[in-house]
């Protein structure tokens, strides 16, 4: 008898160790990061990737923003492909990074034929398969133990995420980015393992008809990336919002029976947790997803803590996906539905 998530699990368990084997990767491919990122030549860096692809793709553009000082946007690969005017400018130098967890994603690669051999504009990409067709048509970083058998992103977005971060580390020159991400490495395994235990007892306790997923900076594209979790895995309808953005309107849904998710960073910790106590007010469950906890956030009904107090708010993001994952996974079992195997969709998506 099939069991469900039996190959999910494993993928977001084990997460941990491809996270630490790109430190490895890294360093056998540091003429990629001289190559593209190092590279002055380029006035900005755009990274395009789709649905997963791009939600990491804007936790990698704010880190390459903050930790260089220079210019990085993302979009999704539709975009550049269909609207490329309306996306990205023909002047000045710009470096396309193509994120593809297969490599095969028929709008990253089209998106990256578009602007090939353009003037003012090179291509390279990240991905977890050496072999794919975006490894042939640009020069990649790889995440090897990022390969995955079930349909939806968990470890390789993990590792691409975080691989991609030390590569704009080293490219920076700050030696206390690097100092920091070996950090996020060594808290990594411990983080998988509460996380799992957290989120199952959790989602256990609670039965929630609404799932609303906040972010800021670096952890908005995880908030994205948290609510796609949830809709493939189990089918839930769920949303995410800047945090302060969802107080323009957005919060009129919250009631009770809504789980109001935030993912707290250090940077904005006490305008962020003003917003959760509101929603609290307004009858919401709250689950903060933070560094550490302290008295600010004893008003939350639950609070999952990654650790990493001294680190930058990028340099701890993937320490919050683990939680995030757990979440699609036991919800989808509590639902008994299959998450390694989400109705109408493929692993890789074709047009």
């Amino acid at each position: 008898m099939k069991v469900h998530g039996s190959l999910t699990y494993p993928e977001i368990s084990s997460q941990h160790e491809a996270i630490r084997q790109t430190l490895e990767q890294l360093a056998v491919q540091q003429e990629w990061v001289d190559s593209y990122l190092k590279n002055d030549k380029y006035d900005e860096i755009i990274f395009i990737g789709s649905g997963s692809s791009y939600y990491q793709a804007l936790t990698m553009a704010a880190t390459y923003r903050k930790w260089t000082g220079k210019r990085a946007s993302a979009h999704p690969s539709c975009d550049l492909f269909l609207f490329h005017e309306a996306t990205v400018t023909s002047s000045g130098s710009s470096l396309i990074v193509g994120v593809s967890r297969s490599g095969e994603s028929s709008e990253v690669l089209l998106a990256i034929e578009s602007v090939a051999g353009l003037p003012n504009f090179d291509v390279c990409g990240i991905t977890c398969h050496e072999s794919s067709r975006l490894a042939k048509l640009a020069d990649c970083l790889y995440s090897p133990l990022g390969k995955e058998e079930s349909t939806v992103m968990t470890r390789s977005l993990s590792s691409m995420t975080f691989l991609m971060q030390a590569a704009i580390a080293q490219a920076s020159g700050n030696e206390q980015l690097l100092a920091e991400l070996q950090q996020t490495a060594a808290l990594s395994e411990r983080n998988v393992a509460e996380a799992d235990s957290f989120i199952s007892s959790f989602v256990t306790k609670h039965d929630l008809q609404k799932v609303i997923y906040l972010g800021m900076g670096a952890y908005y594209g995880l908030a994205l990336e948290a609510c796609l979790k949830v809709k493939e895995m189990a089918y839930i309808w769920t949303e995410s919002f800047n945090t302060l953005e969802f107080r323009h309107g957005p919060k009129s849904i919250v009631e009770p029976g809504t789980l109001v998710c935030l993912l707290v960073s250090e940077h904005a910790r006490s305008y962020e947790l003003k917003v959760a106590e509101e929603m609290k007010a307004y009858g919401a469950t709250v689950l903060l997803i933070v560094a550490a906890a302290g008295e600010d956030t004893a008003f939350a009904d639950a609070v999952y803590e990654v650790g990493g107090t001294s680190l930058s708010d990028e340099a701890r993001a993937v320490l919050y996906l683990p939680p995030l994952q757990y979440f699609g996974y036991y919800t989808a079992l509590k639902r008994q539905v299959d998450p390694d195997h989400p109705r109408n969709l493929t692993q890789v998506v074709i047009i």
